[in-house]
């Protein structure tokens, strides 16, 4: 990383307490949640990975192995599926 480049708000300023003093270190923020795409609700199983980060874990561990997984919460996937075998 190039010097002065930490500074800038797109990393987050975490204060950590290193022997007698506290210190100031920079950490690249989280990007938000994933979340449902029918009633917005916050996805469990998705982890907050950055894309770099992201394109080295398996795709197993990005997403639930279910029909919609990543894409809707467990509740919205039943209710879909229901509507698809009532058709």
């Amino acid at each position: 990383m190039q010097p002065g480049k930490t500074k800038s708000r797109s990393f987050r300023r975490v204060f950590k307490r290193v022997i007698s003093k506290t210190k100031v270190f920079y950490e690249q923020r989280k990007p938000s949640a994933a979340k449902c795409a029918d009633c917005g609700v916050k996805l469990q199983g998705v982890p907050r990975l950055t894309a770099n980060k992201a394109k080295n874990t398996p795709k197993t561990h990005k997403r639930p192995e279910r029909p919609y997984g990543g894409e809707l919460c467990s509740k919205c996937t039943r209710i879909r599926i229901k509507e698809n075998i009532k058709k």
